[in-house]
């Protein structure tokens, strides 16, 4: 993996099998690892550990209400917490290892801490697919509770430095596995007998959902927090930001994306993937600027461009 860590004083290490064998013995005493995925950077802990996991939330400062993922190395792990239907079977066997994550019916008896369910009677669950989150996952024998790596409702980490600037002194031990492949959060699917619903867009698009299925997704909006990401306001900077704008304003640093060129452009070529896999790291550096704001031009609202509006949407509610 490229990237230098100088800049994170010492905390992020390289992925190799030294390092795995150092996050597996903190995370077996309880303590945090901050994990590269193929989406964003995870605060991981073992999920079944209930003083770990609230460690989570302090070092987020994250509601108790909003539930966590867990991450399992496949489809037989994730069977010991949750119970899939045939419709969940399909979706897994489909797209896992991938960024979906399946929101099913805790197992009677899954062992995972109360508060990673947030009194909920479901669990959201996903199987993980890039190599050091994996090679973690195989070392630790843990199923580990990762939300991303940042203070909550701040922009999502899609580098090993920017867990470390979001999280400052609490920044545990980070894996540094360079920039994530995807860039924004996983696909939630909540599955719900022969029906599903999706509570977050991502990666994994509408599309592909219903041509496995074989059937539309259920459109029911829910009020209730379900999953992560649900919440109004996420997935912000600390700056006010402007959505649809082709021309930004003097004090405004402007996000690019097809022929609006912005200050950075997300994908020239207006690439959705391309796009997605910089949304955060652009946020970022907007936030980084001396600009007083954030403008972001428009992008189509089809396919991944659901999840990138969906992100910017909340990016842009009030606090």
């Amino acid at each position: 993996m490229s990237g230098s860590n100088d800049h994170i004083g010492g905390k992020a290490r390289r992925y190799g099998t030294a390092t795995i064998g150092e996050a597996v013995a903190r995370l077996r005493a309880g303590g945090l690892v901050a994990v590269p995925t193929e989406t964003v950077y995870g605060l991981a802990a073992d999920s079944t550990d209930p003083a770990a996991v609230a460690e989570i939330y302090r070092a987020k400062g994250r509601p108790d209400f909003n539930p966590l993922i867990v991450h399992v190395p496949d489809l037989a792990a994730a069977r010991k917490l949750g119970q899939f239907n045939p419709l969940a079977v399909r979706f897994a066997e489909a797209l896992w290892p991938g960024p979906l994550t399946l929101v099913v019916p805790k197992a009677e008896d899954c062992p995972v801490a109360a508060a990673v369910t947030a009194g909920l009677d479901t669990i959201a669950l996903r199987v993980p697919a890039h190599p050091v989150m994996r090679a973690l996952l195989d070392a630790s024998g843990l199923y580990l509770a990762a939300p991303s790596a940042n203070r909550s409702g701040g922009i999502s980490p899609t580098t090993a430095d920017h867990v470390a600037r979001s999280l400052g002194k609490v920044a545990p031990l980070i894996l540094d596995g360079g920039p994530c492949e995807q860039g924004i959060e996983s696909t939630i699917v909540a599955v719900d007998r022969s029906d599903f619903r999706i509570l977050r867009p991502g990666p994994v698009t509408q599309e592909q959902l219903e041509a496995i299925a074989g059937k539309p997704v259920d459109s029911r909006v829910s009020t209730k927090i379900e999953a992560p990401g649900q919440l109004m306001s996420h997935y912000a900077p600390n700056k006010p930001v402007r959505l649809a704008a082709q021309i930004a304003q003097p004090d405004e640093y402007h996000i690019g994306f097809g022929p609006v060129a912005g200050d950075i452009n997300l994908s020239p070529g207006s690439d959705l993937a391309e796009a997605a896999s910089l949304l955060f790291a652009a946020l970022h550096q907007a936030e980084a600027s001396e600009k007083a704001r954030i403008a972001v031009a428009p992008i189509v609202d089809r396919g991944i461009g659901l999840a990138l509006n969906d992100r910017l949407r909340r990016a842009a509610s009030p606090k």
